[in-house]
């Protein structure tokens, strides 16, 4: 199967099952019926949820990746888009250009998830293709980190960064820009699917 093809089919596949497991667990069930696909699974820290444990069958590709939860929180495109939205404009190691990036604070989508403040320290940022990478929380707050949903006012396409990438503006901060443009991104996983909250 193309890499392309496994993914589309990884998100579609997660959005099943995440419906499937709230079927089984109605008690974990806040999902709208209307809602659309699954981009993003918080687990770990966070509260009480809106479905239930990873179905091993169901949930392929997390199962592949190792994760392991008994509940998460899960946003579709439109629960990402009703959160407060914040603009970005880094200079991008892909081209060495400044693209506008717009989506919610990263740490907005973990408040929204239920984690207490105060109790989580860290963050693991997942993405598709199973890079991951941990972060101390109090710097998703330092460096403003979004989850970007929009690069120059279109939707971040799968295939491409996205649909989510999480992300900072690099050029505002003058202790990244120390550093060589292709390492400036090294915390910012493009087609990131799952954040584990850790306490």
């Amino acid at each position: 199967m193309k890499k392309r093809q496994f993914l589309a089919a990884g998100l579609l596949g997660m959005s099943s099952a995440a419906m499937a497991a709230n079927q089984k667990n109605p008690v974990a069930c806040s999902v709208p019926k209307d809602a659309g696909p699954v981009l993003l699974t918080l687990t770990g820290a966070i509260g009480a949820g809106n479905r239930g444990a990873l179905d091993p069958a169901l949930d392929q590709m997390m199962a592949k990746q190792k994760l392991q939860f008994n509940r998460a929180h899960t946003f579709d495109f439109a629960a990402l888009s009703a959160l407060p939205q914040v603009t970005i404009k880094p200079t991008l190691e892909y081209d060495n250009k400044q693209h506008v990036l717009s989506g919610p604070l990263l740490a907005d989508v973990v408040n929204a998830a239920g984690a207490e403040p105060g109790a989580a320290s860290d963050v693991l940022l997942r993405a598709v293709d199973g890079y991951a990478v941990q972060v101390a929380l109090a710097d998703i707050r330092k460096y403003r980190f979004i989850v970007a949903t929009h690069l120059d006012g279109k939707a971040i396409p799968l295939g491409g960064l996205g649909p989510l990438w999480a992300v900072y503006d690099a050029d505002s901060f003058p202790d990244i820009m120390k550093k060589p443009i292709s390492a400036r991104f090294a915390l910012c996983p493009w087609g990131m699917y799952h954040i584990e909250v850790k306490a």
